[in-house]
């Protein structure tokens, strides 16, 4: 792997170049025998779609988006991360933009998060002078005071979204010529924007959508600068000189966006100490990856929806896990498994509180209309919505080509059994320390219980969600013992003694079962009963406790993955070539997988190669230590939806386990990064 200052440099010669067109004014490449973009083709071809590891996440816990590295907003949707976007251009370069930086200047000298939150600072060099450059979206205190909140569902706590995204310039050395261009592209860019002077002067603008169906909400541009409005785009051009400073406000709701530099600059100092507030509530070792540590957990934490407290699985849709492929999907939603999880990330680090809020989530979406207990689905919509239908939107080009663009997720319907052992570890979790289950909550605990005893022998669509044929695979039968692993220690807890002896016979009886059929001659864990194949989602049978981690059984488990499901030491879910997916092409490794096995091999007493693994997946980090959902080893890019809550978790988790494994050489004990005991 290229060393981390070769991997910016390369980067930046892939996002300035112009792509190789064919006569129809595509990127021209060869293609496999999918009909799809190879791989390998990815390090070699020119593109002007920066790396998907390229850009910067910003989020006030009820809007995200993304910043390309040239000062360009080039993913956002408002009012809420799920709805339609107003800036598109990741997915099509014509589908809506937001820059502020030097005019014809698109590489900065730098670009860091300040310390311990999640305002991105820029630093431009041009010829003639130096440029600051801050962005965030604000936050600031609890402004439903005059009447409740129409959104919000959960505990209001001191501060909130002021759904303002606010970038602020200062000028340190000579002179330099700024540029701002504001280009939104309204529904997708299925609908045109129309701009309108607001002020009294030009330091207002409005962008309204001309859309004659659907709400969408319109778009205040407010700045010290003199704004001019050509068609869709509203402009500012100005050159600034050592000590003049510039702020220019996007906002979307009745709050008040800035009026002067002072207040832009009041602003950004409240939103930097509200998130420093949050980070400061969490355990973080002195270690030289606590910087990777506080990361995550600020990312994960950006990628909750604080209305209602569910946790997205990603920021974006459709960004491909093939290049120029199909594997194209929309993560913009509530995961149970990847939510339950990401709680593991937050717990180790003593950042539990975001628990309180998705249990919530979870306890609204689990009830009818009528309160009584319902069968989980697999993903919710973040305000909690059930229907989630997919679509597709051809009149975008896709990320690099790589079409279609989905909108919706039809997995929301699927069968996947594991979802109730995840829940239900991570509410065991949530509950063991206070020794006490709410009486709220028992009915839903017990209803998910239930719903494992009446599904577990039934095939299902696994942990990744193939759209092939169902099957009985092994590591959701491993999450329907969990979840009555856990079930009997709940109803202990709830002082159920017979459901709890009850259950945990059952779950004797699953394992009985996993350990006859989900076992091959060589004593390894497979992918489904009757396969040969491997998954990397049996790393989990040691992390969740199913099996000792010096069982036989386990080690060739881990080692087996380690040596035969890896691509230059990196893990692959599976091989596509031995799982009906219901897709074509190829994919990369996935991230969160290589992580688990970093876990994994703490567990079995590997620790020299967990650490070597770790370093090199951290050295895989983006600039800012971020994480997509793959890693493409031949040119060390990012594939998939960005930034990955699944990723950051099992990053958390693997880097724990291997400092406290290394503090154990010395004390002689061994305490997990996570453990359900």
């Amino acid at each position: 792997m290229a060393p981390l200052d070769q991997q910016s440099s390369d980067s930046d010669a892939m996002e300035v170049s112009a792509p190789v067109l064919d006569d129809d004014g595509r990127e021209d490449f060869d293609l496999d025998q999918d009909g799809e973009k190879p791989l390998s083709a990815i390090a070699s071809h020119r593109s002007n779609f920066p790396p998907i590891d390229d850009y910067a996440f910003l989020s006030d816990c009820e809007t995200t988006c993304l910043i390309a590295r040239n000062g360009a907003v080039e993913w956002m949707c408002v009012p809420r991360p799920d709805a339609p976007s107003v800036f598109g251009a990741v997915i099509d370069r014509s589908a809506g933009h937001f820059r502020v930086g030097p005019y014809g200047q698109n590489v900065p000298a730098a670009r860091r998060y300040l310390p311990g939150g999640l305002i991105v600072e820029t630093t431009w060099q041009t010829e003639t002078g130096w440029l600051i450059v801050r962005d965030a979206l604000v936050l600031g205190p609890w402004h439903n005071t005059d009447q409740r909140s129409k959104t919000h569902r959960r505990t209001p706590t001191d501060w909130d979204a002021e759904h303002i995204l606010l970038r602020t310039v200062k000028c340190v050395s000579g002179t330099v010529e700024l540029e701002v261009s504001c280009e939104p592209a309204f529904d997708y860019h299925r609908a045109a924007a129309e701009w309108t002077y607001t002020g009294k002067v030009y330091g207002e603008a409005t962008a309204t959508c001309k859309a004659t169906v659907g709400d969408h909400p319109s778009l205040k541009l407010t700045t010290n600068l003199r704004l001019g409005l050509e068609g869709r785009e509203a402009r500012a051009r100005t050159r600034m000189v050592e000590g003049d400073n510039v702020f220019v406000a996007l906002s979307w709701s009745e709050l008040p966006a800035p009026q002067d530099f002072a207040e832009a600059e009041k602003k950004m100092w409240q939103t930097a100490e509200c998130w420093r507030q949050w980070i400061t509530i969490g355990r973080f070792p002195d270690h030289p990856w606590r910087g990777y540590l506080q990361r995550s957990a600020l990312t994960l934490k950006g990628l909750t929806y604080a209305p209602t407290g569910a946790l997205m699985a990603a920021s974006t849709t459709s960004l491909p896990e093939t290049p120029g492929g199909e594997r194209n999907w929309d993560y913009r939603y509530a995961w149970v498994r990847d939510s339950t999880f990401a709680l593991w990330g937050l717990y180790t680090l003593g950042l539990d509180r975001e628990a309180n809020d998705f249990f919530s989530f979870i306890s609204d979406v689990g009830k009818d209309k009528d309160g009584n207990a319902v069968p989980l689905q697999v993903m919710y919509g973040i305000g909690g919505e059930l229907q989630l239908d997919e679509a597709e939107l051809d009149h975008l080009s896709g990320y690099e080509g790589a079409r279609p663009v989905r909108i919706g997720n039809g997995a929301f319907d699927q069968e996947q059994h594991d979802i109730w052992g995840t829940m239900l570890d991570s509410v065991y979790l949530h509950i063991r320390s206070r020794e006490h289950v709410p009486e709220s909550l028992w009915p839903l605990l017990k209803r998910q219980v239930e719903e494992a005893i009446k599904h577990w022998r039934k095939p299902d669509r696994g942990i990744w969600e193939v759209r092939g044929e169902p099957k009985h695979f092994t590591s959701s039968k491993v999450m329907c013992w969990v979840a009555l692993d856990r079930g009997a220690k709940l109803a202990l807890l709830h002082a159920e003694k017979s459901y709890a002896q009850e259950w945990q016979q059952l779950a004797d009886e699953i394992k009985d079962d996993i350990l006859t059929n989900g076992v091959d001659s060589r004593g390894v864990f497979t992918q489904a009963y009757g396969v040969d194949s491997l998954d990397a989602s049996l790393l989990l049978v040691p992390l969740l406790r199913f099996l000792p981690a010096d069982d036989e059984r386990v080690r060739a488990t881990v080692l087996a993955i380690a040596d035969e499901l890896t691509e230059d030491g990196l893990v692959l879910r599976y091989r596509t070539d031995t799982t009906d997916d219901g897709l074509s092409g190829e994919e990369g490794t996935f991230t969160i997988c290589s992580f688990w096995l970093v876990s994994a091999l703490v567990e079995i007493g590997e620790l020299d190669r967990a650490k070597r693994l770790c370093e090199r997946l951290l050295g895989y980090a983006s600039p800012l230590k971020l994480y997509a959902e793959e890693i493409d080893t031949k040119s060390s890019r990012h594939l998939g939806n960005f930034p990955q809550a699944f990723t950051h978790l099992a990053l958390i988790n693997a880097v724990v386990h291997v400092i406290r494994a290394e503090e154990a050489r010395q004390s002689g004990h061994f305490q997990p990064a996570h453990s359900s005991k």
